[in-house]
């Protein structure tokens, strides 16, 4: 089944949009894993792996938005 609409052009998805949702998607990781480390009080090992999982995809947020920054300055 096809949702385009007779003549009309597709939407087109450009990278600045990918990253736009990669970053959003990254904090929201982020968000959750801080949240999930602070709560799991029943294992120290799984809270300190969210913790840690916290702090690697804040990372991968920060570079999303250094791109964003990029796509933003060039126009």
């Amino acid at each position: 089944m096809s949702c385009q609409h007779g003549g009309e052009q597709p939407i087109q998805i450009t990278t600045r949009d990918k990253v736009m949702r990669a970053w959003e998607n990254s904090m929201e990781l982020t968000r959750d894993f801080e949240l999930y480390s602070k709560q799991i009080n029943d294992d120290d090992d799984t809270a300190r792996v969210f913790a840690q999982f916290a702090e690697e995809e804040c990372v991968h947020a920060a570079r999303f938005r250094e791109i964003l920054h990029k796509y933003q300055n060039e126009g």
